[in-house]
């Protein structure tokens, strides 16, 4: 019995009298075998296979796990109400071979784990010297998350996990780096969801200039965050949104750089997750639903990737034209912005004159700042002396204020190429961008006629600025109402018969854009209802600022839209441009999208098994329209039940080209550095190299065709292909079938259109077949199908059915039903 000796020696050297009931207490305690679950673990003792701590008030286990059916097993931890969803590993890059792994404590004060009682795999960091030589360390598991190894005596702590995360971030957690040590804490992604060993993305805080979070693809930059502006990262503009959950830290001296985020209630459950595909996830638990909620993903479109625009270009998401070059600048290689091929960036068209009354700046509102690695930081100037040192700076190109809460403050200026810029969706930061006078125009020369003007005169600068704003106001209405008039009679609206509505038909049609006639908002804008003078019902995409697009790209999108016409795509009636707004008119849909009915479980009831099968051949009829039977050739990109609408009589229509892309005929694949879609619904081939086709749209198809017959959402794991497939191997398919189904349901075509969503979801895309091909396999029962192959999978199913037990009920669901097998298929 060890630890009864080391605690007796413990307390003579303490020269501590305890009484004795203590004392034979302590003997009692000591000889239990440890077979319990508790928060803390005592020297002398180990934790082995079976065993497990868990935290004060039941959050967190720890544990031995195995991620996937192999025998390799992982000392970690995991949230007791999802335990599939494990926060840390230990030996990630270890694993024990078998059930024989013991932990347990050193006297020198450091956490070891064996895989026999003699070699150890993994072992905690630890600074023996700093430890009392009468410290007795203890290891406890808090309700936090944390794994804490700790002097009993002096309660100060010897290591603990927070310190070296793995792929996820807990309220409490720091991001970042302490300056004097060179000590930081990174996460980095899992292999692979079934592979705890390091992953290729790492997360961590860029200490140099101003400090922003960068995720690293191996040795590149694949995104950044953008500088802490006193409100949020740059780009995180999400982090202002959330405050009634969350509550942010941000630290910054000569000492230390770090990143914190915290939760208003213990009872919120959170976590920051650094996923095997490189997404960075915010995921908030529902008690309710007893699922993990996604606040926010990054990155969330092609503009959050690196330089996606080269030097001196500014990317705007969701627009026809991604890529644009800062004023004062263009196209290095016109002919590669041709062919959207950005990396050859812009270059500056008027060199700077490196005086103050040859230069000047012009404004970047809404921005995400640019890479701030090599910026220089002042945050004890006002906002003017940035702008005065910037200016008399022949090297400084831009400049911004460092903290932009009130009136703003301090200084950030950029001495070299300014690279990563994007509009962001409510974006807080402004950029002053240097260029040549000469690029400034008539904006400049109006503003030192007024500084002139105020030295002059106040009274006669006033007058001044009346009458010209009396002027402009005149001058900017009667271009605005030529602009419109011209709109109405542009050659390309007249080609697509599409109608130009003017502003005050909408006004009244929305009632002043009233918030009760909202129906949808996204990154893209606002979507309202309304009604127009003649009774008919109307969806107006009302687009935000930030995408807002140029003119003519905005014009020739609202013309490749016009030209689709097919009773299974949502149909745009017209479109309208006043001022700077620009606004798509649709078809009203009664019943909005496909995701309202099949995942919801009182709607989900009144589709019949005939009602599902004519939305999975109308959303088949669509896509086989895109891909070959209209004017343009499109792959959508994003298919999935939000972006299916449904008419009053539920047919559906595919609907939010934002992220389609044309192509020839003759292109088998086209690949991409950005991959924008919906996980859960995105191919293999798309997700792990860029690559999309047709086929990647089938892949979409297939998944969404489980999901109507299933009632179940796929999400990123691939839950229910994994699950499709297990019950497709034993021959056990009538399980997949949604509960809530009731009435007559043909066997034979249940059987037929699974088999034709495996074929659909398969991992290559060669073995996937054509629209053409679903759309006949759907519409006979004839055909003889190929077998299909397994599709590409995340996690094991034991795992999964596990985790959703409820899956197994599917057998439930044939009591209430009607099977009909029809002979001779």
């Amino acid at each position: 019995m060890p630890i009864v000796l080391i605690s007796l020696i413990k307390i003579e050297n303490m020269k501590m009298k305890l009484p004795n009931p203590l004392i034979i207490a302590l003997f009692y305690f000591a000889c239990m075998p440890f077979a319990w679950s508790t928060d803390t673990l005592y020297l002398g003792q180990n934790i082995t296979e079976g065993q497990s701590l868990i935290s004060f008030n039941g959050t967190f286990e720890l544990g031995f796990f195995s991620p996937d059916s192999s025998t390799n097993r992982f000392l970690g931890i995991w949230f007791r109400v999802s335990p599939n969803n494990v926060v840390w590993v230990a030996n990630r890059d270890s694993p024990l071979k078998n059930n024989s792994g013991i932990l347990s404590i050193h006297n020198n004060g450091s956490l070891a784990l064996y895989d026999s009682p003699e070699r150890i795999v993994w072992e905690s960091s630890s600074n023996a010297t700093s430890i009392p030589n009468d410290s007795i360390p203890i290891l406890q598991l808090n309700d936090s998350g944390n794994l804490i190894l700790k002097d009993q005596i002096s309660n100060t702590i010897i290591w603990q996990s927070f310190d070296h995360p793995t792929d996820t971030l807990l309220p409490g957690m720091k991001l970042g780096k302490n300056l004097e040590t060179g000590f930081e804490t990174v996460i980095s992604s899992w292999k692979s969801s079934v592979d705890p060993s390091e992953g290729k993305f790492k997360c961590k805080m860029d200490t140099e200039g101003a400090p922003e979070v960068l995720l690293w693809d191996q040795d590149q930059i694949r995104f950044r965050t953008g500088m802490y502006n006193g409100k949020s990262f740059s780009e995180l503009t999400q982090m202002t949104t959330y405050g009634d959950l969350f509550t942010f830290s941000f630290m910054w001296d000569k000492d230390e750089v770090w990143y914190e985020t915290g939760v208003k209630s213990s009872s919120t459950l959170a976590r920051l997750v650094l996923n095997a595909a490189g997404i960075l996830q915010r995921l908030v638990w529902d008690h309710d639903q007893q699922i993990w909620n996604e606040f926010w993903s990054w990155p969330k479109d092609e503009c959050d990737y690196y330089a996606k625009c080269g030097a001196f270009g500014i990317c705007r998401p969701n627009s026809v034209t991604t890529c644009n070059c800062l004023r004062g600048f263009e196209a290095t290689t016109p002919t590669e912005w041709y062919i959207r091929d950005y990396t050859g960036g812009c270059k500056r068209q008027m060199p700077l004159g490196c005086t103050a009354n040859s230069d000047g700046f012009y404004e970047l509102q809404g921005v995400k700042l640019p890479d701030s690695h090599n910026a220089t930081v002042d945050a004890n100037i006002s906002v003017e002396e940035c702008r005065v040192r910037c200016l008399m700076n022949c090297s400084c190109l831009a400049y911004s204020p460092s903290d932009i809460r009130g009136k703003g403050s301090g200084c950030v200026m950029w001495n070299t190429t300014l690279i990563d810029i994007k509009y962001v969706n409510g974006g807080l930061d402004t950029l002053h961008v240097k260029v040549s006078k000469s690029e400034l125009g008539t904006q400049h020369k109006q503003k030192l006629t007024i500084i002139v003007g105020t030295i002059s005169s106040t009274v006669l600068v006033l007058l001044i600025s009346f009458i010209g704003y009396l002027l402009w106001r005149k001058k900017r209405y009667s271009k605005q109402d030529t602009m419109e008039k011209s709109l109405a009679q542009n050659d390309s609206l007249k080609d697509a018969d599409l109608p130009v509505f003017d502003m005050n038909t909408l006004l009244q049609a929305t009632d002043n854009f009233s918030i009760s006639n909202v129906v949808g908002q996204g990154g893209f804008g606002i979507v309202y209802k309304g009604k127009l003078p003649c009774g008919q019902e109307i969806a107006v995409k009302r687009l935000s600022g930030d995408s807002s697009q140029g003119l003519q790209e905005f014009m020739n999108e609202v013309t490749l839209i016009a030209k689709l016409q097919h009773r299974n795509l949502v149909r745009l009636l017209g479109c309208c441009i006043h001022s700077n707004e620009r606004m798509l008119i649709y078809e009203f849909l009664t019943n909005k999208s496909l995701d309202l009915f099949i995942f919801d479980e009182k709607k989900r009831t009144s589709l019949s098994w005939r009602t599902r099968l004519e939305l999975v051949t109308g959303i088949a009829r669509g896509l086989l329209y895109l891909h070959h039977d209209s004017r343009y050739n499109i792959i959508h990109r994003d298919l999935k039940a939000g972006n299916v609408l449904l008419d009053e009589e539920m047919n559906p229509k595919i609907s939010d080209f934002g992220t389609a892309r044309l192509f020839e005929r003759e292109q088998a694949v086209i690949s991409t550095e950005t991959v924008i879609g919906t996980r859960g619904y995105m191919s293999p081939e798309y997700i792990r190299e860029g690559k999309f086709s047709v086929k990647s749209d089938v892949y979409s198809f297939g998944v969404l065709l489980l999901e109507i017959i299933s009632g179940k959402r796929n999400r990123a794991n691939q839950y229910l292909v994994t699950y499709a497939w297990k019950l497709w191997e034993e021959q056990s398919i009538l399980k997949l079938l949604d509960e809530a189904v009731e009435g007559t349901v043909f066997a034979t075509e249940l059987l037929r259109f699974v088999h034709v969503g495996l074929l659909c979801v398969q991992e290559l895309p060669d073995d996937r077949p054509s629209m053409s091909s679903v759309f006949m396999m759907l519409s006979s029962d004839n055909l003889v199908l190929p077998a299909p192959n397994k599709p590409s999978t995340w996690r094991s199913i034991g795992e999964f059915i596990a985790d959703h037990p409820f899956f197994e009920s599917g057998s439930s669901s044939v009591d209430q039903l009607t099977i009909t097998w029809i002979e001779g298929r």
